[in-house]
This record gives structure tokens, C-alpha cells and sequence, in this order.
């Protein structure tokens, strides 16, 4: 699958990322942030146009309401970040941490997720449109009631990942690994699995499955 990449300037301006704290309207554009350290903090309705964030680590940070459009983020800590209500749209996260981050009540649009770890994360009540989960890291991530349209799993670890009232339709998880999954077999219908996941399927219902 296709998705838009983050359109990103040549020139951008060296920022910190706590350049916009007093702002009245908090935003960074055409930018590039390093090495910023923005934990613990609140700022609400903050905007992300055009702009690379580098090891940059804002864990407990509350960015409720944010838009974010044609961002990358590389080797950031965005762990148990608020990010409900938010809109991300072309927006990269690489080898970042997003340890129980929220994502609830969302747009997710043409955005890659790849060789992260997104463990305990939630989406509850989502919309995730044009997504890639790459090589990430998915246990016990609570999908709860999303809306997935154009959803790929590419050898993720979905080891007790929630997709109650979420349906799978479509959605490609045959090279993802899981011991147990979330999911009602409604909601299963129309869901591209491996072999071996259809067996494990089977045992979930309690189906006896005989050579």
C-alpha cells in the first residue's frame, strides 16, 4: 500500500521545541527540532507543519488537540504523551518510543508507524485512514472501537492487542505474531490471516483441530 509521505522543506530553521511554551498560538512550522527535552508539561492545541523532531523526548507531556501535518519524528520518546482529539496527517514516527501513548477520539491519516514501540498505546473511538504499522511493537494496544480503512500490519507484535467492536475487514495481519487477541468473530469476518493464525483462531472458540 501507497501512502503519502510527510512533504518536508530542504531549508529548515533550528528550533526548540519549548520555543513556543507562551505562545498564544503555539506552533512550529518549517523547522527542525534536536535533542529537546519537553517532558511533564501541558500545551494545549499546539500545530506541527513542515517540521523534523530528533531525539526529542516529551514523555508525560499533555498535547491534547494536536494537528499535525507533514511531520517526521526520529528517535523521539513520546511515552504515556496525551495526543487525544488530535489530527495527524503525513506524519512519520521512526524509531521512536510510544509507550502507552493516546491516541483516543482521532484522525490518522497517511501516517507511518515503523521499528517503534507502541505497547499499551490506545485509539479508542479513532479513525486510522492510510496507515502502516512496520516492525512495531503492539502488545496489549487497545483498538477499541476504531474505524480502520486501508490498515497494514507488517510483522508487529500483536500479543494482546484489543480490537472489540472494531472490524478487521480487509485488514492484513498474516505476517504479525500473537499469542491472544481481542476480537469477536464478527468483527474477524473479511480478515486476511496466516495459516498458523487461523488455527489459533480456531482454538480461541474451542474448536479441536485433528492431523
Amino acid at each position: 500500500m501507497r501512502i503519502d509521505i510527510p512533504k518536508i522543506a530542504h531549508e529548515l530553521t533550528e528550533r526548540n521545541f519549548s520555543d513556543i511554551y507562551y505562545e498564544e498560538d503555539p506552533i512550529h512550522e518549517i523547522c527542525k527540532i534536536t535533542d529537546s527535552d519537553f517532558t511533564n508539561e501541558a500545551i494545549d492545541r499546539v500545530r506541527l507543519y513542515n517540521t523534523v523532531l530528533k531525539n526529542c523526548k516529551f514523555t508525560n507531556t499533555d498535547f491534547s488537540n494536536i494537528d499535525m501535518t507533514d511531520v517526521r519524528f526520529e528517535n523521539c520518546d513520546l511515552s504515556n504523551v496525551n495526543m487525544s482529539n488530535s489530527s495527524i496527517h503525513r506524519v512519520e514516527f521512526i524509531n521512536s518510543k510510544l509507550l502507552g501513548t493516546n491516541f483516543p477520539e482521532s484522525y490518522i491519516g497517511n501516517v507511518k508507524f515503523e521499528n517503534s514501540i507502541l505497547n499499551m498505546a490506545t485509539f479508542g473511538n479513532s479513525k486510522l485512514e492510510k496507515v502502516i504499522f512496520k516492525d512495531v511493537s503492539l502488545q496489549s494496544t487497545d483498538f477499541y472501537d476504531c474505524k480502520l480503512k486501508k490498515v497494514e500490519f507488517e510483522l508487529c507484535n500483536l500479543n494482546g492487542a484489543n480490537f472489540e467492536q472494531t472490524s478487521l475487514k480487509g485488514i492484513d495481519i498474516s505476517t504479525s505474531n500473537f499469542d491472544s487477541l481481542t476480537v469477536s468473530l464478527d468483527n474477524l469476518k473479511g480478515c486476511k490471516v496466516s495459516t498458523y493464525q487461523a488455527i489459533q483462531f480456531a482454538s480461541l472458540i474451542g474448536l479441536v483441530i485433528k492431523d
